[in-house]
């Protein structure tokens, strides 16, 4: 496990610009947290790294907010499974498929059930007393090469 400090929001949006120079099709990013816990700073950071001009939606409504090329420079899904009530809904977004020609950043991944991509990296977002926000790395062994960020 690998545990950082994120000062404010700029800092975590810059740390998903520093995970973008690592991700490949194929990856899963697992977000967890309480709401307001930086999840969508990270992705936001990620996209715009990416190539994303302007600031990426919230999947909150939408559930799976996809990009492709030209707009960012390889497929994401930008998933949000919080208005999902039972797991196998899930199945009906088709994300299995999509995730091996796309990286799929997902928001509340427990939503889905503790083995669902079980070799996703996993960052866990908390908020702090001090206001800061603190990054804790679950680093599966496909990605141990492209770590630490």
């Amino acid at each position: 496990m690998t545990v950082l400090r994120l000062e404010d929001p700029a800092a975590t949006e810059a740390f998903g610009a520093k995970l973008a120079a690592r991700v490949k099709a194929g990856d899963v990013i697992a977000l967890t947290g309480t709401l307001g816990a930086g999840k969508t700073s990270l992705a936001r950071g990620l996209l715009a790294a990416l190539g994303l001009i302007g600031e990426a939606p919230s999947p909150s409504f939408a559930i799976v907010q996809p990009y492709a090329p030209p707009e960012v420079r390889l497929p994401v899904l930008h998933v949000d499974l919080y208005r999902i009530d039972d797991p196998d809904e899930i199945v009906e977004l088709g994300l299995d498929d999509a995730r091996y020609d796309s990286v799929l950043i997902v928001e509340w991944p427990e939503r889905a059930g503790p083995d669902y991509w079980p070799d996703a990296l996993r960052l866990d977002l908390t908020i702090e007393p001090d206001g800061t926000r603190g990054l804790t790395a679950g680093v599966p062994e496909g990605w141990t090469r492209r770590w630490p960020i």
